[in-house]
């Protein structure tokens, strides 16, 4: 997979099943207004780390986690929604992705605690449940 096969649609999670989605705005405090902005870095540096492996990567405006950015979401047909914060361009798209296959393997559609990079253990913001999801699923 290369940049340009990166999707911006609501089918990359039917096609591969499992989807990182990574926040292209995210920049740091101090980080100029005018200047790349390192969301858009880690955007592609994911979808390099996902060419082969299944995952969909797909660039997002905003997840709307500002305060502790860079931000990327993941999520797999039926699974929780994990969305992580403190992220690093440069470091972190292999741990995306990891963590996406690991939710895809996962029979609860949880993603396991063991086996998880550390910066999704410490970066975790929030899970969000599947849809149609009622307590005692």
């Amino acid at each position: 997979m290369t940049f340009t096969d990166i999707t911006r649609d609501d089918d990359a999670e039917n096609r591969s099943g499992t989807t990182v989605y990574v926040c292209v705005t995210c920049r740091r405090p101090g980080d100029p207004e005018d200047g790349p902005r390192p969301g858009l870095k880690l955007a592609r540096e994911t979808a390099l780390a996902a060419d082969g492996t299944g995952v969909a990567v797909c660039e997002i405006e905003c997840l709307a986690n500002c305060s502790r950015s860079l931000s990327a979401a993941l999520r797999c047909h039926g699974s929780w929604t994990y969305i992580f914060g403190g992220l690093e361009a440069g470091r972190d798209a292999k741990a995306l992705i990891e963590g996406a296959q690991l939710v895809a393997r996962a029979e609860d559609g949880l993603l396991p605690w063991r086996g998880r990079p550390d910066i999704l253990k410490r970066g975790l913001i929030a899970r969000t449940p599947p849809l149609g999801f009622t307590e005692g699923d």
